[in-house]
């Protein structure tokens, strides 16, 4: 009877995640079709999984456009400046918060933890940029981003649960703080390191708001932004020519939007099988005790 009831419970976990699934996958699917259709086929069946007549127009008319390679050369940039810069501020402040004795360390964890619910806004935000001489330069971007509050808090959790001998003995034989976090703490968090290096790689990919904020110079614009005016162009377009003859086939905004989407994402969804086997050990293995 026990055994049923266990079956029962496991089949409606499973139709329930499978319901969920789908929520997730046939929108993404829906995307992909779409930005590989054409308006007259979008007109006729707006909700596809595989267009009948599936055309390149969409990434050729949004690929033409030179200022999209500027995008991906700036984001880029962010990433491979401003991950390292992530990775080692927040490793840093985690290890120092994770030893047991730490002058004012409780107080530094409340200062720390109280910054994921207030902050100083954005107008602060703006003056002491401006104040810096930092606007219309890519530091105004990746520097003030440097800790996430809860990836730091989640790799803290992981340093304090490893073994206090291993870095003890370390101490013991003259190892500096440096040498044990670069040559013993580090390679012991693989897992932790590259799940966060995926989240900071990921908000790093889709930074925009900031950018939009301090950033006036086309030839540092991220991706985002740019992609967002040339679908912006690309609608405006279509709306005035609405009514021609020539509006179907002309230029398929809605295409070009979906497009944009796949090829924004596309790194990201790349890159991520190859941190996929530490995903799970490091998000649960840093979050069970505080």
């Amino acid at each position: 009877m026990a055994k049923k009831r266990v079956d029962l419970f496991e089949a409606g976990i499973g139709i329930i995640l499978t319901f969920w699934a789908l929520i997730i996958v046939v929108p993404f699917f829906n995307v992909i079709a779409l930005s590989f259709s054409t308006e007259r086929e979008y007109l006729l069946t707006p909700y596809m999984f595989f267009p009948a007549h599936p055309t390149l127009d969409n990434y050729r008319k949004l690929l033409s456009e030179s200022r999209i390679f500027i995008g991906y050369r700036t984001t880029l940039l962010y990433v491979i400046i401003g991950l390292p810069y992530n990775m080692l501020i927040t490793l840093c402040t985690a290890y120092a918060l994770s030893k047991p004795v730490f002058p004012g360390k409780k107080l530094f964890l409340y200062l720390i933890i109280f910054t994921m619910y207030f902050s100083g806004g954005i107008v602060p935000l703006y003056l002491w940029i401006r104040d810096l001489g930092l606007i219309n330069t890519i530091w105004a971007v990746i520097l003030p981003y440097g800790v996430n509050t809860f990836y730091m808090l989640i790799m803290r959790n992981y340093i304090t649960a490893l073994p206090p001998s291993v870095s003890e003995s370390a101490r013991i034989d003259g190892a500096s703080e440096w040498r044990i976090l670069f040559q013993i703490i580090l390679p012991l968090s693989k897992p932790i390191l590259a799940t966060f290096a995926l989240f900071f790689a990921v908000d790093r990919w889709n930074e925009w708001f900031n950018s939009m904020i301090f950033i006036r110079n086309i030839q540092i614009t991220p991706l985002q932004l740019i992609l967002r005016s040339i679908v912006l162009a690309a609608e405006y377009a279509n709306t005035q020519a609405m009514g021609t003859a020539a509006t179907i086939g002309a230029l398929f905004s809605k295409g070009i939007k979906m497009a944009a989407v796949i090829i924004t994402m596309a790194p990201i969804m790349l890159t991520y099988p190859f941190l996929q086997r530490y995903f799970v050990k490091g998000v649960t293995l840093g979050a069970v005790k505080m």
